[in-house]
């Protein structure tokens, strides 16, 4: 990878989230430098959709992961690079279509793209985001992978997309009961943030051709990490503003999303302060006034409290599952990485 690539990531300032900050950025400089290019042909909606949705990049996460899961095993990056761009279309398609099921009018602190376009050319350009993940896959033959490891990886990258589904659809019957169960809440959480995070990791790890116990110990990293990643998005609403985690702080309510805070402080709360927290999450009324209401709730009852203890718990566990792996700076920066998911502000 050229040097200059990093220095022009460097000047585009990756977020200090991110561990081992020089190392990362050289790590990621042809990861932005492919999203960059890929849909600027100029000519079609499609292209101006998808690089609408795809910049300015994000933290780039599951990009991270499948690089520094290939490195650990003593992978070379430059194989994997495209695959590494596919993980953050393929993530990026599922905010896309987050937002027209949530109706968000902001991602990322702009116009989401269903409200740039408009809903039916949004979904199609999720669609597409989709297809590159796999296309992204495909390229790593040019690369030198063995073909037998891309097919490993597509399937992996196949059965964690039909979970992430199955973690969407089991937040709509949620949702829809309001059942206030944590269990079912954490289940659905490994499934639908989760599901991305193992794909990215596992992937990364098969194509360097990683073994069986590597390439699990990976994937229960990853899982881990990712319940602890979404729990600590649903602490966000409570502890940020609409600026600082670039989506409005009442997306969750507005949509009567059952969140792990709101979840405890409903197991915390007596009949009566159950059927505040009830009426407030799906009732009428001033959404702000109800975000402030169930914003003291979970603070009074120590919902919130209790569930950043619960991500910090997911955090050792995915930091533990990592001991298999040989020592290696990679793995070290993994430890690190989960430790920032869970610092963020967005």
């Amino acid at each position: 990878m050229p040097p200059d690539h990093a220095t022009v990531v460097r000047d585009q300032a990756i977020p200090d989230v991110l561990p081992g900050a020089d190392e990362v950025s050289f790590l990621l400089s042809g990861v932005k430098a492919r999203l960059g290019a890929r849909w600027r042909s100029g000519s079609e909606l499609l292209d101006e959709m998808c690089e609408h949705a795809l910049s300015p990049p994000g933290k780039l996460f599951r990009p991270v992961l499948l690089l520094e899961s290939a490195r650990a095993l003593g992978g070379d990056v430059q194989l994997v690079l495209p695959a590494a761009v596919g993980a953050e279309s393929g993530h990026v398609a599922s905010l896309v279509h987050d937002d027209i099921i949530d109706d968000d009018d902001l991602r990322r602190g702009k116009p989401s793209v269903q409200h740039a376009f408009g809903v039916g050319d949004a979904i199609v350009a999720g669609d597409a985001l989709i297809f590159d993940l796999f296309a992204s896959l495909a390229e790593c033959r040019k690369t030198g992978v063995p073909a037998e490891r891309i097919v490993s990886a597509l399937d992996v990258v196949s059965h964690c997309g039909i979970d992430l589904c199955r973690g969407q659809s089991m937040e709509s019957e949620l949702c829809r009961r309001l059942d206030f169960d944590a269990e079912s809440y954490l289940t659905m959480v490994r499934l639908k943030t989760g599901a991305l995070f193992k794909a990215s990791c596992e992937c990364g790890a098969i194509l360097a051709g990683g073994a069986d116990h590597d390439v699990k110990a990976l994937g229960d990293f990853a899982e881990n990490l990712g319940a602890a990643f979404q729990i600590h998005d649903d602490l966000l609403p409570y502890t940020g503003d609409t600026a600082s985690i670039g989506k409005s702080v009442l997306s969750d309510l507005n949509n009567g999303r059952l969140t792990l805070p709101v979840i405890l402080a409903h197991d915390r709360s007596d009949t009566a302060g159950r059927r505040t927290i009830e009426r407030n999450l799906v009732g009428a009324g001033d959404p702000l006034v109800r975000w402030r209401t169930l914003v003291a709730i979970v603070n009074r009852t120590g919902g919130l409290a209790a569930a950043k203890a619960s991500a910090r718990q997911f955090i050792d566990d995915a930091i533990a599952a990592l001991r298999v792996l040989p020592p290696s700076p990679s793995r070290d920066r993994l430890a690190s990485f989960a430790e920032a998911a869970i610092e963020r502000e967005r």
